[in-house]
């Protein structure tokens, strides 16, 4: 005889009351994602990371980065990128749930997180509108990069090019210059 599992689905409402323990707990239609707290490699690679997307999108007073960010859709579903890329016109809004345009999420990738960035965040992000998409992974010190409506991600060790269509330029980052040094 086969036993149904019964997942328990929560809400926001019930997410804004789980303790702050120093874990990211998030939702994705309703099932709770739990990963812990982020070591200094994550933290100085995403403040490295950050810094050059702030640096690189001041100047046009086009956009804002935000650290962490949070993506809401309807009453299950809140999901925090490490890093969120939004336009600025119409930013600052009372609530998450009126941010809804989203140029970019990131999210950077060790050994405790690859599994929920890579095989449920990557699709939950685009399903719900952001443009691009950075998996930021620690361990192959790569960036997979993912489009709204393109088939695969592509892959890049060296160099990222990062051009959104509403600046006249590209921003081009040396993964080098990101990743922590190797000792």
């Amino acid at each position: 005889m086969v036993m149904p599992v019964v997942v328990p689905r929560y809400t926001i409402a019930e997410l804004d009351r789980l303790p702050d323990d120093g874990n990211r707990y998030e939702l994705l239609a309703g099932s709770l994602l739990v990963t812990p707290a982020p070591g200094p490699s994550h933290q100085f690679t995403l403040g490295r990371l950050t810094m050059q997307l702030a640096a690189f999108l001041a100047p046009t007073g086009s956009a804002i980065v935000l650290t962490p960010g949070v993506i809401r859709s309807g009453s299950d579903t809140q999901l925090e990128p490490d890093l969120l890329v939004v336009p600025a016109a119409g930013s600052d809004p009372a609530s998450w749930q009126g941010v809804t345009d989203w140029w970019l999420a990131v999210e950077v990738s060790g050994r405790d997180s690859v599994i929920y960035d890579r095989d449920f965040k990557r699709d939950a992000y685009l399903h719900l509108g952001v443009r691009e998409v950075w998996r930021v992974d620690l361990m192959e010190r790569a960036v997979f990069v993912s489009r709204r409506g393109d088939p695969a991600e592509s892959y890049h060790v060296d160099r990222l090019v990062w051009h959104p269509h509403e600046i006249p330029s590209p921003l081009i980052i040396d993964l080098d210059r990101i990743f922590p040094q190797r000792t």
